[in-house]
């Protein structure tokens, strides 16, 4: 399982059901069915797509949160798997494909340890598999997945900071946008945030992910350059795939 893999990313709704189960536990059921290396979902707080934004309440629980579903194996693999599910279960939504170069893979029956070693550098995008072939989906493109690290405790104009950032992202234009909330990190200044009941900071570590072309992306980096005062801002270059069950 080391060495040069895929990353798929989709970006879904916690509220989409199939057959009265959310669509996104049924993505993750036919991940394990398809005996997929793993497969990790992380719920956001806050996010905007095709369909509008998704706010929090006052309390941060959201019947309708966006998810982010990431699995790592081979290109077809993954290929194969995202054809199954293309018509029954991606409704509405953005999928990526990226490099994931996987340094240590470790099954908990596998005892032999081989020594880890970082993979060379290559050209973005230059091992994905050709995605043409087949896949039912309604567009693709080469794009930017930027991400944005900030604190949960961050403001802009009297507003929190990933609120302002969404905002200003949906006044551009881009496609989409989701927050996710971490439960403990710490940054440039070294304090430690965590979501802990007793601790005294709630500034817990937040994370914005955007994904549009390039094009897109730069109209917002200055945006982003005047609003962010602490933080970190990264980029990688993705396929992107959108999925419609109605385009119309």
């Amino acid at each position: 399982m080391t060495g040069e893999k895929i990353l798929l990313r989709l970006y879904m709704r916690t509220g989409d059901q199939h057959m009265l189960v959310p669509r996104y536990e049924s993505v993750i059921q036919m991940a394990r069915r398809k005996k997929l290396a793993g497969l990790t979902a992380l719920r956001g707080i806050m996010g905007f797509g095709q369909r509008g934004m998704l706010k929090p309440s006052p309390m941060h629980l959201i019947s309708d949160a966006p998810i982010i579903i990431e699995c790592v194996d081979d290109g077809e693999k993954l290929l194969a798997f995202l054809h199954d599910i293309a018509e029954k279960l991606l409704h509405h939504g953005l999928a990526t494909l990226e490099r994931a170069a996987v340094v240590i893979y470790r099954p908990r029956e596998r005892t032999a340890r081989g020594e880890a070693q970082l993979l060379g550098r290559i050209k973005p995008l230059s091992t994905l598999p050709d995605i043409e072939r087949g896949l039912p989906m309604h567009t693709n493109s080469d794009g930017v997945l930027l991400r944005v690290f900030i604190g949960e405790s961050d403001v802009y104009e009297k507003k929190p900071l990933h609120e302002a950032i969404l905002n200003k992202a949906r006044e551009l234009g881009l496609s989409g946008a989701t927050v996710l909330q971490g439960v403990m990190g710490f940054g440039a200044n070294s304090v430690m945030h965590t979501d802990r009941i007793l601790a005294m900071s709630s500034d817990l570590p937040i994370v914005i992910e955007l994904v549009d072309s390039r094009e897109k992306i730069q109209l917002l980096l200055p945006q982003l350059d005047a609003m962010v005062t602490e933080g970190m801002i990264t980029m990688e270059e993705v396929k992107v795939i959108a999925y419609r069950h109605a385009p119309a």
